[in-house]
């Protein structure tokens, strides 16, 4: 019998060459130093980062080189840009003619007061002006008579003088002829010295009277024009007593009511004046040295913008706020209505061809400090930085960065102050 054997399974197996086992050999290190190579930074950035971040969570933007417009947006309040309060003029009973809401024009009658203290007062100071008056006439009348008699007065000495001068020379002739004796002739003498005397007097009296008369003229003018003054002053006190619109407009609130006792400049009523309006914005105060008049500013009236500038700031911070007004620069938008609110932008500052960032959480990290920078490998480098001016989109980028660079611009607490982060796909 036959035992079969596993000679029918055995396959003949032919040696392959030395040639092809290299070259076997070969490709399969080059195989493993291309894996090696490929794995090799992703390696590396494992090891050199402690943190891995997926990139969907992260908000990345580029660094830019654009114009920044620095500025403040905030809520105005439409309000009259005149609306002047009238005031009592002096004491005594209001008569209401207008009331509250109802439009008026400039000049038109909107109360009346009636003061018998002042008008009383206007009456007794017109009695004092007549009566100066009366004594500057009689002033004058005194002065053209005084001037008179001054004038008759040297007349008459000149009349002496002459007289006493004639005498002196017959007297001459007479003691010549020793018709006279020496006694008389002296006192021809003495007569015309006396008579040169009391010419010469005359005329200096009459000098200085013509100063004095002329003073006293003046005194009584000057005392006539500031009567003249008082009376005027008061006049215009008694035509105040009707008070008038000072603009076209609608009466405001009513501070007295009709037929009431008034004190001397007590509030009565406010007018508004409609054709006017300006914006009154609270600005905070971060922004308080950085505000100057002039300064332009964007209001938003339903969808368009239309332009104006700054008008006034407060000198206080009030709440942390600062007052502004804002008045509109060309022709005001239409359909304005007082205590209406409106999104106002103020523009600060403009500046052209700088470096920017979005404005965004990242600059809460360090002060506005601190960025992260994404490379090519996808790892966020921690780097210092320096922020310039910020407007409400965006800010300005000093140092630090340069254009092109990617920066993690949302929040980077979960990246722990690492200095370097792995951003995942």
């Amino acid at each position: 019998m036959k035992i079969a054997d596993t000679s029918a399974q055995d396959v003949a197996v032919q040696e392959t060459s030395k040639t092809r086992k290299r070259v076997l050999i070969a490709l399969g290190m080059l195989v493993v130093i291309l894996a090696a190579l490929w794995i090799t930074p992703s390696l590396q950035r494992w090891a050199g980062s402690s943190i891995s971040v997926p990139k969907d969570r992260l908000r990345l933007a580029t660094v830019a080189r654009t114009d920044l417009v620095r500025d403040v947006s905030v809520q105005g309040r439409v309000v009259a840009a005149i609306s002047p309060s009238l005031f009592a003029p002096a004491a005594g009973t209001i008569t209401l003619l207008v009331e509250a809401g109802a439009q008026v024009v400039e000049g038109q009658s909107l109360a009346r007061l009636d003061s018998p203290d002042l008008q009383n007062r206007l009456q007794q100071e017109q009695s004092t002006l007549d009566s100066l008056s009366v004594e500057l006439d009689r002033q004058r009348i005194e002065t053209k008579q005084k001037a008179l008699d001054n004038l008759k007065n040297i007349d008459l000495t000149r009349v002496t003088l002459v007289a006493a001068e004639r005498e002196r020379r017959r007297a001459e002739s007479g003691y010549d002829i020793e018709a006279i004796s020496e006694i008389d002739f002296e006192k021809t003498k003495d007569d015309l010295e006396t008579a040169r005397l009391a010419h010469e007097h005359a005329v200096a009296d009459a000098r200085l009277d013509d100063e004095r008369l002329v003073f006293e003229l003046k005194t009584r003018e000057l005392q006539v024009q500031r009567q003249s003054l008082l009376v005027q002053d008061l006049l215009r006190q008694v035509d105040e007593l009707d008070m008038r619109s000072p603009v076209n407009g609608i009466v405001g609130n009513l501070m007295v009511d009709q037929k009431a006792a008034v004190a001397r400049n007590q509030v009565v009523m406010s007018v508004v004046d409609l054709s006017a309006f300006e914006i009154e914005a609270q600005v905070p105060e971060s922004y308080a040295d950085d505000l100057g008049l002039g300064m332009q500013a964007e209001v938003l009236v339903g969808n368009q913008k239309h332009p104006a500038s700054l008008v006034s700031v407060s000198p206080e911070i009030i709440q942390n706020q600062v007052t502004t007004r804002i008045r509109f620069a060309g022709d005001m938008p239409p359909g304005l209505r007082q205590n209406q609110r409106l999104t106002t932008r103020i523009l600060m500052e403009q500046k052209d061809n700088v470096l920017t960032l979005p404005r965004a959480q990242f600059l809460a990290l360090g002060g506005s400090r601190v960025a992260y920078v994404l490379d090519e490998d996808n790892v966020a480098h921690r780097r210092s930085i320096a922020i310039g001016a910020r407007s409400l989109a965006a800010v300005e980028v000093i140092s630090g960065l340069d254009e092109g660079e990617t920066v993690v611009i949302s929040s980077v607490d979960q990246f722990r102050s690492a200095d370097s982060v792995l951003v995942t796909n």
